[in-house]
């Protein structure tokens, strides 16, 4: 394996990490607030919204919260038609 090439996979290891941070503390504040069944609307959502994004810019930290802005946007959508609260404890 080159140099360039494993440059390359920790390149993709990190921003796969970044993602998977991302999305977990996402449905985990989610499922908290709104319930298991919003959470997991809002993972698919999570994950067409990363399908639309054409390509990752040089923040990938960046990327990833602008997937997890698009589907809070979504959820709003979602929670305004419904009327939903957040759960109570």
């Amino acid at each position: 394996m080159g140099e360039h090439e494993s440059f390359s996979n920790l390149i993709y290891e990190e921003r796969a990490y970044l993602a998977g941070h991302e999305l977990s503390s996402f449905i985990a504040a989610l499922t908290e607030l709104y319930g298991s069944e919003q959470a997991r609307l809002s993972e698919k959502d999570w994950l067409e919204e990363l399908e639309l994004m054409d390509s990752l810019p040089s923040s990938a930290k960046r990327h990833w919260r602008a997937v997890t802005i698009a589907a809070s946007v979504r959820l709003a959508g979602r929670l305004s038609k419904g009327r939903l609260d957040p759960v109570t404890c």
